[in-house]
């Protein structure tokens, strides 16, 4: 069986807004909410992941010294 392509950030959010639009359309029985409430809760989940990678990422400075070496540490914000 073909593995599914993983959908980017932005495609989730796509097709979860869209998902959103056509619940709140109340022109869906009952097993389509079921459904898209089910692959909505999925693709909020994907979507909470690649945002907290994202966070990761931008909490990190990276630091270069005199010899070449690289190193990161945790960026600091006073007041936080």
């Amino acid at each position: 069986m073909p593995r599914k392509k993983e959908l980017s950030f932005e495609e989730s959010l796509d097709k979860l807004e869209g998902i959103v639009k056509q619940m709140e359309s109340g022109d869906s029985s009952l097993k389509e909410l079921m459904e898209n409430y089910t692959e909505g809760m999925k693709l909020g989940e994907a979507c909470l992941k690649e945002l907290s990678k994202a966070e990761a990422a931008m909490d990190l400075v990276v630091n270069v010294d005199r010899t070449g070496k690289i190193t990161e540490s945790k960026l600091t914000i006073e007041g936080e």
